[in-house]
């Protein structure tokens, strides 16, 4: 079997994963793991084997990208105490004490390889994290807080990596040099990141076609990440500036075709992309088990207690949090419920950024001799990789269950009703100005206006304060009206299928009809 077919096999085993995940409520990298670990045991699947110095390049823009797509600087800026000291001071001391670890259980390694070790498992994976939040519905400021660790905890973790990186390479590592280059990484990253965005922005506003600018949004992230990268900068932040810049800059609210396939483009490569990566770490795991031979009982039993270690740290870390919370010492006057602090320090799965960081380890040093622990360093990333995921990620949704730690549903009522009525006063107004200017018929104005309060409405949307039976019925209307169409649509959409299959009808004509019914059915959404 080639390469290509492993790189195969991890994506479909990804893709049929998922559905399976969702039936067990748990998170899909941990099967995905569990899938990558049965393909490595197999004796004909071939060890996938990419250069250490394509790994970070090739994996990670596209998923930072991806996940900042999805994310509001707004949101972020509202929280970004909690997210700076997750993502930055954290990560420095989680660092700090696997390094301590890994020096005191493995003697013969040196320094400078325990900090890169300390480094590659310091930063969470958001991946696992958010998925279990979205599903059982954990409050927004806690899954913001979780996104923003995960984005950002990426930023600090490799700009420390690639500091520890060359010093094990050259033989020292300077403090006051380590401090200097984090300050230019992060600095000359914004000024790259703004400029790229800029560039960005102008480009996707002249191409009007959504197809093109689609495919040039594959690339934004890697013209993001490469330049800062050979500035010496971090091309990760370079990214994510560029993303929340064209969050920011770059909307055009009549868009409608080009943000529906863009949404789903980037679903699709933020799937693919992590179904390898994680079934990567499953590989990996086999074949670093067979490569340290005969210490691998020993290196497993330390490699558990640096997981031990990395767990914790942040439990530690999140309980004197909310200690300090309990004091007074709050952001915004905003409080830390002991729940939140819980899910949060419990919330440390590691993943993507761990297993590619461990795999771009360099063979070699500067003198042409091998890393200095380099197996060992990545059968360590390996298992807290796995310990994690599974103790972690498998328990977490229980525990959230058993807290009842749950969205404010009157906070959220609250937040959609602010956006819908600044929808619906811009509407409105339009609705207005179009009654004065072209004399549109008062009575259709009244039509108009009804029917589009009734656009976001459903009765449990709206307090019973506010529901009169007669509003209720007029909903209820609406909804039956709704599913009355959806089944014309469908009825109309599974007639011309079999015409494209029978002769006498043009496909590219029924494709166009096909296309409209789409549309239709994706603006009635699902029932």
């Amino acid at each position: 079997m080639g390469q290509f077919s492993l790189l195969f096999l991890l994506v479909l085993g990804g893709i049929l994963l998922i559905p399976l995940a969702e039936r067990l409520r748990v998170p899909a990298p941990v099967l995905t793991t569990f899938y990558g670990l049965l393909l490595g045991v197999l004796p004909f699947i071939p060890n996938l084997a990419v250069p250490p110095e394509l790994i970070l390049p090739l994996v990670l823009p596209p998923l930072l990208y991806a996940a900042a797509r999805r994310s509001s600087w707004r949101e972020f800026a509202d929280n970004y105490q909690p997210i700076l000291v997750l993502a930055v001071v954290l990560v420095f001391v989680t660092t700090a004490a696997v390094a301590l670890v890994a020096a005191t259980v493995h003697p013969v390694l040196p320094v400078g390889v325990a900090i890169v070790l300390g480094v590659i498992v310091s930063p969470p994976d958001a991946a696992a994290v958010t998925t279990i939040a979205g599903r059982l519905g954990l409050p927004r400021r806690t899954v913001t807080i979780l996104e923003g660790e995960g984005l950002f905890n990426d930023v600090t973790a490799l700009t420390l990596y690639q500091v520890a990186i060359a010093g094990v390479l050259t033989g020292s590592i300077s403090v006051w040099g380590a401090v200097g280059s984090f300050a230019y990484s992060s600095l000359a990253a914004i000024v790259v990141g703004l400029l790229i965005g800029f560039a960005a922005k102008l480009l996707l506003d002249h191409l009007s076609d959504a197809r093109l600018t689609t495919a040039l949004s594959l690339l934004i992230p890697y013209l993001a990440y490469l330049p800062a990268e050979e500035l010496g900068a971090s091309g990760v932040l370079s990214v994510l500036v560029t993303a929340f810049y064209l969050g920011a800059k770059s909307q055009d609210p009549d868009d409608i075709e080009g943000r529906m396939i863009r949404g789903s483009f980037w679903e699709v490569t933020e799937l693919m992309v992590t179904a390898v990566t994680f079934g990567l770490i499953g590989l990996e795991l086999v074949n670093v088990w067979r490569d340290v031979g005969g210490s691998a009982a020993t290196l497993l039993l330390q490699a558990l207690l640096i997981s031990g270690t990395v767990i914790a740290v942040r439990a530690l870390w999140m309980t004197i949090g909310w200690l300090m919370s309990r004091r007074g010492l709050n952001w915004r006057g905003r409080t830390f419920d002991w729940r939140e602090a819980l899910v949060t320090g419990w919330s440390g799965m590691r993943g993507v950024v761990t297993i590619v960081t461990a795999l771009a380890v360099p063979f070699t040093v500067d003198d042409g001799s091998a890393f200095p622990g380099r197996s060992q360093v990545l059968f360590v990333s390996m298992v807290v990789v796995v310990v994690t995921l599974l103790l972690q990620g498998l328990t977490l949704p229980w525990i959230i269950a058993r807290i009842g730690l749950r969205r404010d549903a009157e906070r959220e009522a609250a937040a959609l009703r602010k956006v819908i009525t600044v929808a619906e006063d811009a509407a409105f107004a339009a609705l207005d100005e179009i009654i004065r200017e072209k004399g549109l018929d008062r009575e259709i104005g009244d039509r108009m206006r009804a029917r589009f309060e009734l656009l976001f409405l459903a009765p449990e949307d709206l307090p019973d304060a506010e529901l009169s039976e007669e509003r209720r019925r007029v909903i209820e209307r609406r909804d039956y009206l709704r599913a009355t169409e959806r089944h014309l649509l469908s009825a109309a959409r599974s007639a011309l299928v079999d015409a494209r299959r029978s002769p006498g009808y043009d496909p590219v004509v029924i494709d166009q009809v096909l296309g409209t019914l789409d549309v239709r059915s994706a603006a009635l959404g699902t029932p």
